[in-house]
């Protein structure tokens, strides 16, 4: 199934160490040549660190407990997501995942649901597909 949510990202390097005053002038110079060159990011990644949320922030209380993690995609950057479709106590730092698009909650009288972007473990994917 195709997702109709996709992740675009500017990829930048770290700049740290030493040479880090000359590297950050630099890029500073080189910073209008950087600034729109965005990519479309695969939505694959691993899990870098997570922590399961107990005491949540109001609106998502219906939630608790979930895992937040920080994912390193596969281009590079680390983006902060809630995990989805996995039970907390089976999450491991290194684990394949994949963004999916689900709901984060409902907000407002309406109920107006808002929607974006989750990780969830890489299905895997059989021989004739």
């Amino acid at each position: 199934m195709q997702q109709s949510m996709r992740l675009r990202g500017m990829i930048r390097p770290v700049v740290a160490g030493p040479a880090m005053k000359r590297q950050t002038n630099m890029a500073a110079k080189r910073h209008t040549e950087l600034t729109g060159l965005k990519q479309n990011l695969s939505g694959y990644g691993e899990v870098y660190t997570f922590s399961t949320m107990y005491n949540v922030p109001k609106g998502f209380e219906e939630q608790a407990p979930y895992t937040i993690a920080i994912i390193k995609l596969d281009e590079g950057p680390m983006v902060t997501a809630q995990l989805t479709d996995v039970n907390h106590d089976e999450v491991r730092i290194g684990m394949r995942v994949e963004m999916v698009t689900r709901k984060l909650k409902e907000d407002g009288r309406e109920g107006q649901i808002i929607y974006g972007y989750k990780f969830r473990p890489v299905l895997e994917r059989s021989a004739s597909a």
